[in-house]
């Protein structure tokens, strides 16, 4: 069990060094639009990247999912990468013959009509890259997938800094860049593009697309979860604070790469697994460690994050001081990912079973709460609102994912040390909260350690069995002892 848990471990780590530097290159652009865009320029590139992250799910319609469930299947490769070769190009050419009434129709006028013509040809190129990232999960070519990822990504910041600083491009600097990098993306698996010349099989592709269609609504859902509070905002607020939101939005990125490295590895994990009557128990462990590391972050995040967005360097900030009043939401923000990680936990029986429709149900109703709940506390609370309705679906979606998928395939949680490990993490957190409400003036950074550990012991006291711990303690002597 425990060396299925280091492999599981070791994959997310080499995702995880993927998207960790993706992430960390895209959150370095973050101060540095802060710095060269206003804040009503910044709200429209978060609108249009909205629109996208949303329209990236109907180009893929959960097609990449099906061709992983059905990897072993002999025509399943050529099969989906030409079906979405094909589908995406009619899908890009609406778009971009249709630029000027989709940009009056989307809100951001019919003066930013450039924009959706980029977006089609982002969306286009990434679309390409799809099925060959799956294809290079699937056979464990995790390295190769880090290469490319990381390689285009640094293209791509290195292109915003040339477009924006120097060349005074503005907004559509940010897009010429986006659309530079995904075509150097799709030119490196020019070797998939073989493919285009076998014909499909009608079977093959079948199956996949009963196993995919699901992920559609699903995916979308998903998404609406993760930025339809931009549009809402912008229709409900301003573009002002659609700006301020995004910045402070994307600081949580350290808790979502937490999420994002550990679902790349685990949908392997779990359909490699998915006929061993011994990977139950596996998964339950799974789920309590990666509740412990995420809740750890969480913690250490919510302490020092205001710090570090306040980082100063040759008298520039990390973040510019007119976004820091949204530093508030950043804690809440990070809490709905804690439950979305939870959520993806939970999906092991869904894809061992093929229930896809599951994954659909939990996310329309996450969606649907996530807009409820966006137009009822916007208006009130403005940015905060926002943050609690992310929360709140997440947590909804976690809810219902466990309780629809528990009897497909019964997994032995242990939800009282998981409860203990949560309360651990609240108790600090209030402790820490409340101080700061009383010595608002004092930094008070011995205390927020003093917390951190009264956590980890909490957790070695409540959390962990005496066999984990001996387990634990044997796997760092045989570290040690290698070095």
């Amino acid at each position: 069990m425990f060396g299925d848990i280091k492999k599981l471990g070791k994959e997310s780590l080499v995702y995880g060094l993927s998207t960790v530097v993706a992430r960390l290159l895209n959150f370095i652009l973050m101060p540095f639009y802060t710095h060269y865009l206003l804040p009503a320029e910044y709200g429209v590139v978060a609108t249009v990247f909205s629109y996208i992250a949303f329209l990236n799910v109907v180009y893929a319609y959960g097609l990449n999912q099906g061709y992983m469930r059905h990897f072993k299947e002999e025509k399943a490769l050529s099969s989906s990468f030409s079906c979405i070769f094909y589908t995406s190009f009619v899908i890009s050419l609406f778009l971009a013959l249709s630029a000027k009434p989709l940009a009056q129709v989307s809100g951001l006028g019919a003066e930013h009509w450039r924009l959706v013509i980029y977006a089609a040809g982002i969306l286009y190129l990434d679309s390409l890259t799809l099925i060959p990232f799956a294809d290079l999960r699937m056979k464990h070519k995790a390295f190769v997938f880090v290469g490319i990822r990381t390689l285009t990504i640094s293209l791509n910041v290195a292109l915003n800094v040339i477009f924006l600083k120097y060349a005074g491009y503005g907004v559509e600097g940010i897009f010429l860049s986006n659309i530079i990098s995904s075509f150097v993306a799709a030119a490196m698996f020019a070797g998939y593009f073989k493919y285009l010349f076998s014909a499909p099989d009608g079977k093959t592709l079948k199956n996949m697309l009963v196993y995919s269609i699901p992920f559609l609504p699903a995916g979308l859902s998903s998404i609406a979860i993760q930025v339809i509070d931009r549009p809402i905002m912008l229709k409900l607020t301003s573009s002002y604070w659609v700006g301020i939101y995004q910045a402070n939005y994307r600081l949580a990125v350290f808790m979502t790469l937490l999420v994002t490295m550990f679902d790349q590895a685990w949908r392997p994990f779990v359909i490699e697994r998915a006929d061993d009557p011994k990977a139950p128990p596996v998964f339950a462990k799974v789920l309590k460690y990666f509740a412990f590391f995420t809740a750890f972050a969480w913690l250490f995040l919510s302490f020092f994050i205001g710090d570090i967005a306040r980082i100063e360097l040759g008298g520039i900030y990390l973040i510019h001081p007119d976004y820091w009043l949204g530093l508030s939401l950043i804690p809440i923000v990070m809490a709905a990912y804690f439950f979305d990680g939870m959520y993806v936990n939970f999906l092991a029986p869904v894809i061992i079973k093929k229930t896809t429709w599951l994954i659909m149900t939990a996310t329309i109703t996450g969606a649907v709460l996530n807009i409820a709940f966006n137009l009822l506390l916007v208006p009130r609370y403005n940015i905060l609102g926002a943050a609690w309705a992310a929360f709140i679906s997440y947590f909804a979606m976690c809810f219902i994912m466990y309780f629809s998928a528990r009897k497909l395939y019964p997994i032995p949680y242990e939800f009282k040390r998981l409860a203990a490990l949560v309360l651990s993490a609240l108790t600090c957190f209030f402790a820490w909260y409340f101080y700061e409400s009383v010595f608002f003036e004092c930094r008070a950074d011995a205390f927020k350690v003093l917390l951190l550990t009264v956590f980890l012991l909490m957790a070695y006291l409540f959390v962990f069995t005496r066999e984990e711990l001996f387990s634990f303690r044997g796997f760092l002597r045989e570290k040690i002892a290698r070095k």
